[in-house]
């Protein structure tokens, strides 16, 4: 208990800006995202099943919830990509909540609908987005021993959505880049680093051609790494980035990005550990966290994995082992977690994009036996 209260007390600095140094924080154990205060009492989770298959792997985690008796309950909400807006009682529900698990929304490409995954990003100021990219045993890949996490700006950057036609034929879309959004993300990553006993921080950037925006990112993290001297930090402009990932992705451990770099480095990163299909993610604020498939590629499927219902539920399962440990519940998150590698291990139950020809049921259905 000691060594959680040093945790919890160290991520209140954090968002309080009273962050001491790493040389007074005695170690603590590895968490994953700032825990927040609990009894044990069952919490109330927002559920977003989303489009195309997120209905599908939202059901499977429901269905493994139960199974295990975890401590948490859905208010679901049925909601698409292509609405204007998030409907209020949405937004309601996950700042009375402070959580919520959600399926793929599909954005509708050009057309003026502005993303609904970016509306709700913005409106609960959820400034880090984590992925985790790495091998699971059983899975044969081009490269062994991946294991990078990609803490990406999630607010500002060419996703500020600042675009408009000059004159027709001419269109001027704006990249915001602010220091106090690039801190608290690189701030966010390096105090990952620390409580998860991870060794380097890589600052991705395009400073070489962006010198003010992607130069002010640079200023603040390397601002912050000296705050930090026990973890290594270093820098690499973004397109020499994605050489070397698909080279020699071991060379990375914690990666720190701008907004549109991190999406296309944790999707190749993804790719690299051998798919999308068992990535987590989530999204942080210093309120509320949204739990969702890791790399967003693919989060929404296609028709005919849909019709066959063959979604590949493991990424969202593991998105939930980490939403268990949000919210303090890790007893649970880890006999989750073991349950799901030993089915992917075992090797008989497994969906097409693993190697195997089984349904989203199957799959449930074994990693439930194995929580039994």
């Amino acid at each position: 208990m000691a060594r959680r209260s040093v945790a919890r007390s160290l991520l209140n600095n954090l968002l309080s800006n009273k962050l001491e140094p790493c040389s007074r924080i005695t170690a603590s154990r590895s968490v994953t995202y700032m825990p927040r205060p609990g009894d044990g009492a069952p919490r109330a989770v927002t559920l977003i099943p989303g489009d195309g298959i997120g209905p599908l792997v939202t059901e499977a985690v429901e269905q493994v919830m139960t199974a295990m008796h975890a401590p948490v309950y859905f208010e679901k909400y049925d909601i698409r990509g292509d609405m204007k807006q998030v409907p209020q009682e949405v937004i309601d529900s996950i700042r009375r909540n402070k959580v919520c698990l959600k399926g793929g929304l599909k954005t509708p490409v050009g057309g003026g609908v502005s993303s609904l995954n970016v509306q709700l990003r913005k409106e609960l100021d959820l400034y880090a987005s984590l992925v985790h990219c790495s091998n699971l045993p059983g899975l044969p890949t081009r490269h062994e021993n991946v294991d990078i996490v990609v803490i990406r700006e999630n607010t500002e950057g060419e996703y500020s959505g600042l675009e408009h036609e000059v004159v027709p034929g001419v269109v001027e879309s704006l990249k915001v880049i602010t220091k106090f959004c690039s801190e608290r993300v690189a701030q966010y990553a390096f105090e990952y680093a620390y409580l998860n006993n991870r060794k380097k921080v890589t600052a991705v950037h395009k400073a070489n051609i962006m010198k003010l925006a992607d130069g002010l990112f640079l200023e603040s993290c390397r601002e912050v790494a000296t705050k930090y001297p026990g973890i290594k930090y270093n820098e690499i402009i973004v397109d020499n980035c994605c050489m070397q990932l698909v080279s020699k992705p071991d060379q990375f451990d914690v990666m720190v990005t701008p907004n549109l770099y991190g999406n296309l480095v944790a999707n190749t990163a993804a790719g690299i550990a051998g798919g999308t299909g068992f990535m987590p993610g989530g999204n942080v604020g210093a309120g509320h966290a949204i739990f969702e498939q890791g790399a967003s590629s693919g989060n929404v499927g296609n028709e005919k994995l849909l019709d066959q219902k063959k979604a590949n539920p493991v990424a969202l399962l593991f998105s939930s082992a980490m939403m268990l440990r949000h919210l303090q519940f890790p007893s649970f998150a880890d006999r989750l977690e073991t349950a799901v590698k030993r089915v992917i291990t075992e090797g008989k139950h497994r969906t097409k994009d693993l190697g195997g020809h089984n349904t989203t049921q199957e799959v449930v259905d074994a990693v439930i036996a194995v929580l039994d």
